[in-house]
Formats: C-alpha cells, structure tokens, sequence
C-alpha cells in the first residue's frame, strides 16, 4: 500500500530534541494564588460598581410625567414594545434581516406581549376596592374599538401639556373617556410598587422572568437617561461596561466593536448584522486547521522561536 505524503501542516514528527522539566502543578499553584491575591486586594480597594435595581416604582417616582406618557402609549399600541414585532407581536416596527434572511419573523412570537392588556389593563384589573376605576374599566370594555380611538386621540391632543401635580396626573381634556382615570391610577400604582410585581406576576410564587417590566422601563426616556449615564448605551462600548466608567467583560470587546464603525454604527438591522459577521468569524476560527494557508501562517511565521527561544538558544549555542 502507498504511504501518504507528509503534510507539514497536520501531519507531526516524532520529537528528537531535547527536554527541559517543567512543573505543572507548581506553575499552576502559584498562578492561582497570584491571581487570588490579586482579586481580593482589587476588590478591597475599589468595591463593587453594581448600583441597585431600576424599578418601575423609582421610574414613577423619579419622572411620573415621563412614566405617565410612556403609560399612554403602551394603552394605545404606539410605543416601541407595542410595535417591535417578533418575538413580541406581530407587528414590524423593529424586525432586522440579514438580506433575504428574515430571521426574526423565523423565530415567530414565542414570548407574546400585548401591551394594552398586559402593561395597563391587566394590572389595573387587579386593583380592587375602588369604585371609580371599576366603573372606568366597564366603560373600556363595552366601548367599540372607534370610541375607543376617539378617546385616544383626544387624550393625544393633550398630553403634552401634561403635569404631575399633588399626586395625580392632569391632562386638560374632557373628551377622553376613561383614559385619564386609567393613566392617573396605573401611574399611582407604579408608584406605590404594586405594578412591578403585577407585571412580575406568574403562575408560580417566585419568578425570574422580568421581560415584562424591562420592556416597559425601555420604552420611556427615563431609563435611556439612566444607560447614557453610566456609560452603557451601545456607542459607548456598553456592553462591555460596568455600572459607571468602570470596565467590565473585556472579552466582548470584538462583539462591541462591530457597533462602533459604519455600516453597524448606522444600520437599523445592527444587531442581526453584527450577530451574522460574529456566526462567520467564529466558524472560521472553528476552521483555521481546515483552511490550507491560514492553518500554515504559524508554521511560515516561525512565531513558535518566539515562544520557545530559550530551547532555540541553546540549540545555536
């Protein structure tokens, strides 16, 4: 049987050179408790950069006005949740394509949001004891869709002269129905912190699922101020930061570098344009034994001498 020509760049020699011992384990040890000393000491010194969690109670509190608006628009289906699309809805505010792939709309809706239900009726329903918003949901529901449009567009015309005075949220219009009583009390219950755990609430005592309240939180001003802040919006590295101006998962940096620099930078499909150019260089590196000349380059450059130069030293010598 013929034998296969060798192939320097799969195939290996048997090693005929010489030896040098090495330690593993004390090498190893002593890495380990280099870098040990060097965490805690770091983490005496500077502490933790974590700020404590935004809510939609600190969100009302801090801005009602601004929570007030964002509230009117999840109610009328016009906010950024209201209008994503997939995997929230239907609809095609936010959709991103690679091309002709369409691979947001593959996914389909499998985590299904209606914002006017679930982020203002819903919890409003799960307020009792108050006879006034009880008569104002039995006013929405045996409304036509027209009526209740025409309460919308009123309400529209007049919320930008909005206020937040005395504890309560004041619109000057007469002709919306029950969308000020709606606005004012599911303001109110963002602000006592019952609406949090509404919109946490699940068929289970204890949930982990907060898609919810962190879709409405991002659909006002209030928490993109926040981001912007401490330095956490996706042109300011913010993926890869901590809290504050502290650096943090070094290790995203090629993720986040792609948002930075045109055409990622400018794209309204940035995400699935970045994720596509991440799929093809990581099924490269995956490649680089497979991919004759790229799999060489370490063998033509002779960067092992670098790394070994000691054992090539001796060997000159």
């Amino acid at each position: 049987m013929k034998r296969r020509a060798f192939n320097p760049d799969v195939d290996v020699r048997p090693w005929k050179g010489g030896h040098s011992p090495y330690d593993i384990l004390k090498e190893g040890t002593i890495a380990v408790l280099a870098i040990l000393v060097l965490t805690l000491t770091l983490a005496a010194v500077f502490g933790s950069p974590d700020e404590h969690a935004v809510t939609l109670q600190n969100w009302s509190k801090a801005d009602p006005v601004d929570f007030a608006t964002t509230a009117f628009t999840e109610l009328n289906g016009t906010s950024e949740t209201a209008t994503y699309g997939q995997p929230y809805n239907s609809q095609s505010g936010y959709v991103q394509n690679i091309g002709p792939l369409h691979l947001q709309k593959w996914v389909g809706v499998h985590q299904a949001i209606n914002t006017t239900q679930d982020f203002v009726i819903g919890p409003l329903e799960s307020q009792v004891n108050q006879p006034s918003l009880t008569a104002a949901l039995q006013q929405w529901r045996s409304a036509s869709s027209q009526q209740r449009a025409q309460w919308m567009n009123s309400y529209a015309n007049a919320d930008a002269k909005m206020t937040y005075v005395s504890g309560s949220v004041v619109v000057p219009t007469t002709n919306a129905g029950p969308v000020s009583e709606f606005v004012n009390e599911l303001t109110t219950m963002a602000r006592s912190g019952a609406l949090d755990q509404a919109l946490l609430g699940g068929k289970t005592y204890y949930t982990t699922n907060l898609t919810k309240p962190l879709m409405f939180l991002a659909d006002g001003g209030w928490f993109a101020t926040l981001a912007d802040t401490q330095h956490l919006t996706g042109d300011q590295w913010g993926m890869m930061n901590e809290t504050g101006s502290y650096p943090g998962q070094a290790w995203l940096w090629l993720y986040t570098f792609w948002y930075q620099i045109p055409p990622f930078n400018t794209s309204a499909n940035a995400d699935a344009l970045v994720w596509g150019t991440m799929m093809i260089l990581s099924a490269g590196l995956l490649l680089v034994p497979f991919i004759p000349g790229i799999r060489s380059i370490p063998r033509k450059s002779k960067v092992y001498r670098l790394i070994w130069r000691e054992h090539y030293q001796r060997q000159e010598h």
